[in-house]
């Protein structure tokens, strides 16, 4: 019988090395090599030719007849809504965030009203006892939903009690770092005791048509913790983000084989639980009569829904000889750079002799190129003293030129904020709108914008 072989595996990338090593090889982090016990390989396994002993599989077209998948409604609409509408039967999601984000009450949020609805539901917890996850649901005022709750690790045994009887429509996994597979060896959290286990998990959502959601830890960097492959393994994969100092989360979908990826859900973090924000431009504006100095409106927008949040900039004009400083909250620092250094060569303002602070109020995370113009726009109110006037929205992306390029969906973006009470746009040229009932005033450059924010 062949000796089985030794092997070192990343913990954080999945790498394997016949040999230890203090540093990784391919992620270049330290200390994740752990020692895990290969397959033992047989002398007629290698020389075997896979080109035989195999059966026959069905080849078919590309015009061959398909079938919609089902949608399971959660009963929560903002986690349908980055879903691409609802669970589908036999798929496999994985939802990952910052510890106490609010994964775990959202989940069974969605897991007690499918089963008020009728639906059969489990929820299986590694993490917590079953009695802790019973007073989270009645916290909540789901106490009395009809869910299969269970305390397990094993995924022998739960997919052994769950093969008992009728399979569950949804079947929870929190998490799946904490599960363990009796097929191989290795400590639960593992990179190959991940993999065998989320394996295993999919297979009993594709046989039985159970929609299965796994919870999984995340880095310090953001990032799931485990083996990439696992991301590769789902069909959808979920980030729900958000400040523990702020009350708002946003649920985005990074993958998703059945929808977009351009939809978010937006929850609010109340001592009930999670709420849905319905209009979350509500959450991210500041509601004052006059204008400000160093504040503008910029209408975002996350998939399909247009998000209206407040850009504010702070420009401190410092003594001869001292080094500015450049902040940035929410947005992107190396384009706040682009946008100084266009105004100065391009607009003739000078920034070089200021500190400027930049902040995205709420905590809220741009990453649209149409905050080009808004942040300018912000800059220049702080810069000459002149507030931006409170009806107006101010949205489009600036060239290196120091020409405004025309953005995506403006019509969406303009329609938001007309029913937001904005009544005029600062806006590129390029861009027409005849159906948003806002006055509609277009720059070609941004030398022209410059001039009318100066009164010029």
């Amino acid at each position: 019988m062949a000796k089985p072989q030794k092997r070192y595996v990343c913990q954080s990338c999945g790498s394997v090395s016949p040999r230890w090593a203090g540093q990784c090889g391919d992620c270049s982090e330290w200390n994740t090599m752990v020692e895990e016990a290969g397959a033992t390989v047989t002398p007629f396994q290698a020389k075997h030719n896979l080109m035989g002993g195999g059966r026959s599989i069905q080849l078919v077209g590309l015009d061959a007849e398909i079938t919609l998948p089902e949608r399971l409604t959660s009963g929560v609409a903002e986690l349908d809504r980055a879903l691409g509408g609802g669970f589908v039967e036999g798929s496999a999601t994985l939802i990952g965030g910052d510890p106490g984000i609010g994964k775990s009450t959202l989940l069974l949020q969605a897991a007690a009203k499918m089963a008020l609805a009728g639906l059969p539901v489990a929820y299986v917890s590694g993490e917590e006892a079953a009695d802790q996850v019973r007073l989270r649901a009645r916290r909540l005022g789901l106490g009395s939903a009809p869910v299969m709750l269970a305390a397990a690790t094993s995924v022998r045994d739960i997919l052994t009690t769950l093969s008992q009887a009728t399979p569950p429509a949804l079947l929870v996994i929190d998490s799946i770092q904490t599960m363990h597979s009796d097929l191989i060896e290795g400590a639960p959290g593992t990179v190959s005791q991940v993999r065998a286990s989320a394996q295993e998990l999919i297979r009993f959502a594709k046989e039985r048509g159970t929609a299965v959601v796994l919870v999984g830890h995340v880095t310090k960097d953001g990032s799931i913790a485990g083996p990439r492959v696992l991301e590769h393994m789902v069909d959808t994969v979920l980030s729900f983000e958000g400040e523990r100092s702020h009350q708002y989360r946003i649920l985005r979908a990074i993958k998703n084989r059945f929808g977009g990826t351009d939809e978010i859900g937006v929850f609010a973090m109340v001592a009930e639980g999670l709420t849905e924000i319905a209009n979350p431009s509500a959450l991210f504006l500041t509601q004052r009569e006059e204008g400000v100095t160093g504040t503008t409106v910029f209408p975002a927008l996350e998939g399909t829904r247009p998000v209206l949040v407040e850009i504010q900039a702070l420009v401190v004009r410092l003594a001869s000889g001292a080094t500015p400083r450049r902040a940035v909250v929410g947005w992107d620092s190396g384009r706040l750079a682009m946008v100084l250094a266009v105004l100065e060569a391009r607009c003739g303002l000078s920034f070089s002799a200021c500190e400027v602070y930049l902040n995205i109020a709420g905590g809220y995370k741009v990453q649209d190129p149409a905050a080009d113009m808004a942040v300018a726009a912000a800059l220049i109110s702080a810069l000459s003293e002149r507030p931006v006037p409170v009806d107006a929205v101010v949205f489009g992306e600036i060239a290196l030129s120091g020409e405004l390029r025309p953005v995506a969906h403006s019509p969406l973006r303009l329609k938001e904020a007309g029913k937001l009470g904005f009544e005029r746009a600062l806006l590129p040229s390029a861009v027409t709108d005849d159906k948003s009932g806002l006055t509609l005033t277009g720059f070609r450059t941004l030398g022209g914008f410059v001039e009318h924010m100066l009164g010029k």
